[in-house]
């Protein structure tokens, strides 16, 4: 199965920039397990790492006000349903984030 609306998000941020004490540009969520990542634009690009490691192949953006879905096996956008809450990260989390961990010279460091 490609999307699985009944999973919830992995935590209020990238899983694994969390783990290594590092900071993300924008939040993607897997539609599939939940997984958390950051974005093509952050250094670590956590989020295509998780397809790639996974096959999950269908993201939906983790930002306040954004409901798109991507599939990165076509590089198109996707369609798919209301996920299970909540649909973003904490409103309170800066972008990008999180507070304390982004490099006064962050601009330099994304793709």
């Amino acid at each position: 199965m490609t999307i699985d609306p009944s999973v919830p998000p992995s935590g209020p941020g990238c899983l694994d920039c969390d783990a290594a004490g590092g900071w993300w540009v924008h939040l993607r969520r897997c539609a599939q397990c939940g997984h958390v990542g950051c974005c093509d634009s952050s250094p670590a690009q956590h989020a295509t790492a998780h397809w790639t490691a996974t096959g999950h192949p269908v993201v939906r953006s983790y930002e306040p006000g954004e409901d798109w879905f991507w599939d990165y096996a076509t590089g198109t956008a996707a369609d798919g349903p209301e996920l299970a809450p909540p649909l973003h990260h904490p409103t309170d989390q800066p972008a990008p984030g999180p507070a304390g961990r982004v490099p006064a010279d962050w601009r330099s460091h994304v793709h």
